[in-house]
C-alpha cells in the first residue's frame, strides 16, 4: 500500500468507528457487546477494540458504560425510580457491575447519588443538569492542589 491508500483506509476506519460510537449512543440500553458491534462494521472484535481505543481514548466497553451511567444519572436525579430499575433500564444486566462502575465514575454509590442529586437539580433545566452532573473519570479529574493550612 502506498501513502494515499493508507490514508483512504484510515478515513474509512474512522467513519466505521464513528458509526459504532453513534450506535452505542443510540442503543445504549440494548445488549451490545464488542462482537456484535464489530460485526455491524465488518471488523474483527480485536481490531475494533484496538482502533476504537486509538481513535477515542477508551475501549468500546468503557465508552458504552459511560453512556449508560450518564443516562442512569438522569433517571436517578428524578428520584422516583429505584436503583435496580435504573440498572436494567439503561441496559446493565448486573446490579453489582452497574453499582461498581457508577461509583468509579461519580465517586458515590447510585443510591447516595439518587438521594443527593434529586434535590440538587430540582427546577434546573435537564440540559443544564446533564452538563453540570456529567461524570468525570479519575484520569480526567483536575489534580488537587496541596493545602498550605
Amino acid at each position: 500500500m502506498n501513502g494515499k491508500d493508507d490514508t483512504a483506509q484510515h478515513l474509512r476506519d474512522l467513519a466505521q468507528l464513528r458509526r459504532v460510537r453513534d450506535r452505542m449512543d443510540r442503543e445504549y440500553a440494548q445488549p451490545l457487546d464488542v462482537e456484535a458491534l464489530a460485526r455491524g462494521v465488518a471488523m474483527s472484535a480485536g481490531h475494533l477494540s484496538r482502533q476504537f481505543k486509538l481513535a477515542f481514548g477508551e475501549s468500546p466497553y468503557s465508552y458504552l458504560m459511560t453512556r449508560r451511567i450518564e443516562r442512569a444519572m438522569a433517571l436517578l436525579r428524578r428520584g422516583d425510580v429505584s436503583v435496580t430499575d435504573v440498572c436494567f433500564e439503561v441496559g446493565c444486566s448486573s446490579l453489582g457491575t452497574f453499582s461498581t462502575r457508577f461509583t468509579e465514575l461519580t465517586g458515590m454509590s447510585p443510591s447516595t447519588y439518587r438521594r443527593q442529586q434529586a434535590q440538587a437539580t430540582a427546577g434546573m433545566p435537564s440540559c443544564v443538569a446533564r452538563q453540570v452532573t456529567r461524570p468525570i473519570r479519575n484520569r480526567e479529574a483536575p489534580g488537587l492542589e496541596p493545602s498550605l493550612d
